[in-house]
């Protein structure tokens, strides 16, 4: 586990603010913050090299782009030797409609959750892939309903 970075409170602004817009110029950042262009920029350049920021996307409306269903789906693994789990974490990684996943602790070994565009293609990808991944033992799944909260902003 990695040692707690030091942050002082223009790295707490500038965070904050990235995590509003990503799409700033170094100006329009450096004037939200209360810094000039250079040492806002310098501080962009240590907070990446700390691997405080890992990168910068731009969200999409999932709706929008006819992807309305998502689906968290709970894996259950055969057999938990290292080799079984890298080969279905591994495998996870290449699957586009698997948008996140997420080893847990209880009665189940993984929560994925799943972006599609159709219960029926939800059912056939169920069907088709994602019971034959590595090592799967069992999938349950559910229909999310409503999105109620969605955030990428971590509480800083």
């Amino acid at each position: 586990m990695s040692a707690a970075i030091e942050l002082d409170e223009y790295d707490l602004k500038i965070l904050r603010t990235l995590q509003e817009n990503a799409g700033y110029s170094m100006a329009e950042l450096g004037e939200k913050v209360g810094l000039s262009h250079t040492p806002c920029w310098r501080r962009i350049k240590r907070l990446e090299a700390e691997g405080v920021i890992v990168g910068r996307v731009t969200l999409l409306n999932p709706k929008i782009l006819n992807l309305g269903v998502t689906v968290h789906a709970y894996v259950t693994i055969k057999s938990h030797d290292e080799d079984s789990l890298n080969a279905f974490e591994s495998a996870v990684q290449e699957i586009n409609e698997i948008v996140e996943c997420y080893s847990t602790s209880g009665d189940k070994d993984y929560q994925l959750k799943i972006v599609v565009d159709s219960v029926d293609h939800y059912e056939r990808f169920l069907k088709q892939i994602l019971v034959h991944l590595p090592n799967v033992a069992s999938v349950n799944s559910t229909f999310a309903l409503k999105e109620v909260k969605y955030t990428t902003k971590l509480p800083l």
